[in-house]
């Protein structure tokens, strides 16, 4: 089969993969599940993997099939699988786990003792088939696309992730700012729009991107290029300021808006990463907030979201690419030319 394959770290996006022949994957476990990939979502971490920032965590030896965001058809399971059958159309969980594991027994799957994470640890699904185990599929409802939906495999997850903490913590008529509505952040405002009856500000550079946030159920917006975010958030909100941000963004510019916007006691929610918290701890304890970090999140969490997306309550804003566009893609993608999420179909 063909699959795109990361032989070198490399700064340089535009022949960051090769397209290689290699094996198909086969059943050799009981418990392992073999999918035929319909669509694999481009997310910016696999631009951070071809740097090699990934390297260290997840012990990667090279050269290996990049993909995290996999959905598909099952063509393969083994004689232990009972949940997905052939012909079975499913998204996978980005992590494979153990089961067994204190963690796993808690359901934090993304903390397994045993964590195998295809696309990062492990071939993932830049190819026409992978291999994964029954533990990480989940069978789509009736009428989900697999390749439309793919990217909720990391970024949807990922965004309801933090979104469920946060609702957990606002009551109706309490405000919540979305930083950024870009892949992660268009998905965030609408799962935020669908669980909680916050008002919703978004925050962000560009103006068509504001646009797709009052389009999804933003009540406010607000352009951090052109005005202080500060002071327009205490505009909107009398003075209380916000008790929920939902960072989809992560630089040192948007992890500042903690002390200045949240009221006490509120919480900044990290998705995105690549800046620094350079925050004095009294201004901490002056305002009694909490900076939380989001890591993908639960298999319960990635039904849950599949359930909004049956119900048409979160839309996915794709666009697919074969698989020997995948090196446009990366680089698309570093210079902020992708709306939305990129999709590719092998």
């Amino acid at each position: 089969m063909q699959a795109a394959r990361l032989h070198d770290y490399t700064d340089e996006m535009d022949d960051a993969l090769s397209i290689d022949e290699v094996d198909r994957p086969e059943v050799t476990d009981g418990n392992h599940v073999v999918v035929e990939i319909e669509g694999a979502g481009w997310c910016q971490t696999d631009n951070h993997v071809i740097e090699g920032m990934w390297e260290e965590q997840m012990g990667q030896s090279l050269p290996m099939t990049l993909g995290h965001e996999n959905a598909g058809i099952v063509t393969e399971a083994g004689d232990d699988v009972s949940l997905v059958s052939a012909g079975d159309a499913v998204i996978c969980h980005p992590a494979r786990t153990c089961g067994t594991c204190r963690a796993c027994r808690r359901g934090q799957d993304m903390h397994c003792d045993n964590l195998v994470f295809p696309g990062l640890s492990t071939d993932g699904g830049f190819a026409e088939y992978l291999l994964t185990s029954e533990r990480a599929v989940i069978p789509l409802p009736d009428g989900v696309d697999p390749t439309e939906i793919a990217p909720h495999a990391d970024a949807g997850i990922t965004a309801y992730h933090a979104v469920k903490k946060a609702v957990r913590e606002l009551n109706p008529g309490e405000h919540a700012v979305v930083v950024g509505v870009g892949g992660l952040g268009h998905i965030g405002l609408q799962v935020l729009r669908a669980m909680s009856a916050a008002e919703i500000t978004a925050v962000e550079v560009k103006d068509a991107a504001l646009d797709l946030a009052t389009d999804l159920g933003a009540d406010h917006t607000v352009n951090s290029r052109d005005e202080d975010v500060a002071n327009e958030v205490d505009a909107i909100t009398d003075g209380a300021g916000v008790h929920q941000i939902l960072d989809f963004v992560g630089s040192d510019e948007t992890l500042r808006y903690a002390p200045n916007v949240l009221a006490g006691g509120g919480d900044h929610h990290v998705v995105g990463y690549g800046g620094h918290i350079h925050e004095p701890a009294q201004a901490l304890v002056n305002g009694d907030f909490d900076y939380r970090g989001t890591l993908v999140g639960t298999y319960p969490e990635l039904q849950e979201l599949m359930s909004l997306v049956a119900r048409g309550d979160v839309d996915l804003r794709t666009t697919r690419y074969d698989l020997d566009e995948i090196n446009d893609v990366a680089e698309k993608l570093e210079h902020g030319e992708i709306e939305g999420r990129a999709v590719i179909t092998p």
